[in-house]
């Protein structure tokens, strides 16, 4: 799908676009930039994806299109740039399953390696929000708990896909509860949600942006978020660590990344847009409502590609951890 182009002769995109290009290489960028989303639309991954796509392409001054490329937990898309020309014009919209956690969890049956990608910027990071279908008789995740110890291996928990953050803070809520419930993995976060609102999976993990609308239309029943502190984007929903968990916490993030042997002021002039990007409280309101919270990356809250590669590093350390204790595989 491409995102409309908005007319160049509107004066904010004519000014946000002579800016970018007055610090870009030159004649960069001369063509549409290809922007990878490796899981299927209407997820978090998608919704941000298009709301940075529209943003940089009135600031860069060229379409930008979305491409999904779903699959194995976001490796079959990030493989797709890891591998493909490194020309620029070709970016990803990384996670932190395929950034991170399927490093460990894929082994050596990982297609691509973390220096085949440079980090350009982080763009937000989101709770992943605990929820049950309306039919199960829990209204908290204590709850919640008890209901899964008193039926051990009688439960199925979703998410969407093996390796991503949602499976594995399902397996940390598994860990650190001392509970038993079955993995059903889906290809993206819609397919899993419908079948949760069907009743047919008992419960489920989701980056809040994706699952917030049937949340607050009473579609689907929250319990808890994985994040030290509440969200304002959904206030009256208690954190795991008030529920008694706070081993259960899991910061979902979404960022920019390219082949690793793409031109560095390429890498830094698309960092430049991102951390403007971010920083626009147009664009912040946006994404604040659908939960997100910022980069926080660098001391004024934003983003850089140096930044950003350290977060990335630190990132593949924690889940090496994570995935070993919990004995998950992507099987």
């Amino acid at each position: 799908m491409t995102i409309p182009r908005r007319p160049l002769l509107a004066a904010p995109a004519l000014l946000a676009a002579t800016h970018a290009l007055a610090q870009a290489p030159a004649g960069y960028p001369t063509r549409p930039i290809r922007f990878v989303v490796p899981f299927p639309p209407a997820g978090t991954t998608d919704l941000v994806a298009r709301i940075l796509a529209e943003r940089l392409q009135a600031r860069l001054g060229q379409p930008v299109t979305i491409e999904n490329r779903a699959g194995a937990g976001g490796n079959i898309g990030s493989d797709l740039v890891a591998k493909g020309e490194p020309d620029g014009y070709t970016i990803l919209m990384q996670t932190i399953s395929s950034g991170a956690i399927n490093y460990s969890l894929y082994g050596n049956r990982m297609p691509y390696r973390p220096d085949e990608l440079a980090e350009v910027g982080l763009v937000v990071r989101v709770p992943n929000v605990i929820f049950v279908t309306n039919a199960l008789p829990v209204r908290t995740l204590r709850e919640l708990v008890a209901y899964a110890k008193a039926r051990p291996g009688q439960l199925n928990h979703g998410s969407s896909g093996a390796g991503t953050s949602l499976h594995m803070t399902g397996e940390l809520l598994k860990i650190e509860a001392g509970i038993q419930m079955a993995h059903v993995p889906f290809r993206g976060a819609g397919p899993m949600l419908a079948e949760i609102m069907a009743g047919r999976v008992e419960v489920g993990v989701d980056n809040l942006p994706s699952a917030i609308g049937h949340i607050r239309d009473g579609r689907l029943r929250a319990l808890a978020v994985t994040t030290k502190v509440r969200t304002p984007a959904l206030p009256d929903c208690p954190t795991t660590a008030e529920e008694g968990l706070p081993g259960v916490e899991a910061t979902a993030w979404f960022g920019v990344q390219m082949h690793a042997r793409t031109p560095r002021p390429i890498v830094d002039c698309l960092g430049r847009e991102i951390d403007a990007v971010v920083k626009d409280p147009d664009t912040w309101n946006r994404l604040a409502d659908l939960g997100s919270m910022k980069p926080d990356l660098t001391p004024d809250g934003g983003t850089s590609p140096e930044a950003f590669l350290a977060f990335v590093k630190d990132e593949i350390r924690r889940w090496t951890d994570i995935v070993r204790r919990s004995g998950a595989t992507a099987d």
